[in-house]
């Protein structure tokens, strides 16, 4: 199936915003049923007023600004996605907790 760039309506603004191919392919991999009904920036408002909060901090490791979906706890350093994934990649691989000895 082939996909095209439909218009759609928002329901809060009223606006028309563009649901792209290949947004439209993203939902049919993930079998999501309804298409969007916010634009992009409803949407985020939307997001934002259930309770989920961005934070405006500076990552500890290489000083970049950056933002967060938490408030960072005081004294705990906070790191940017690109440091936070390479802390995990540096990490041994957890074993399980399982038997030290085999």
């Amino acid at each position: 199936m082939e996909f095209t760039d439909r218009l759609l309506k928002c329901v809060d603004c009223g606006e028309e915003f563009v649901f792209s191919a290949g947004e439209q392919l993203f939902f049919r991999e993930k079998q999501l049923q309804y298409e969007p009904r916010r634009c992009k920036t409803c949407k985020a408002k939307h997001t934002n007023a259930r309770g989920r909060v961005e934070t405006g901090v500076t990552c500890s490791e290489c000083g970049v600004a950056t933002t967060v979906p938490f408030h960072p706890h005081l004294g705990r350093p906070v790191l940017c996605s690109a440091c936070f994934q390479g802390k995990r990649s540096d990490a041994p691989p957890h074993s399980g907790g399982g038997n030290p000895e085999g």
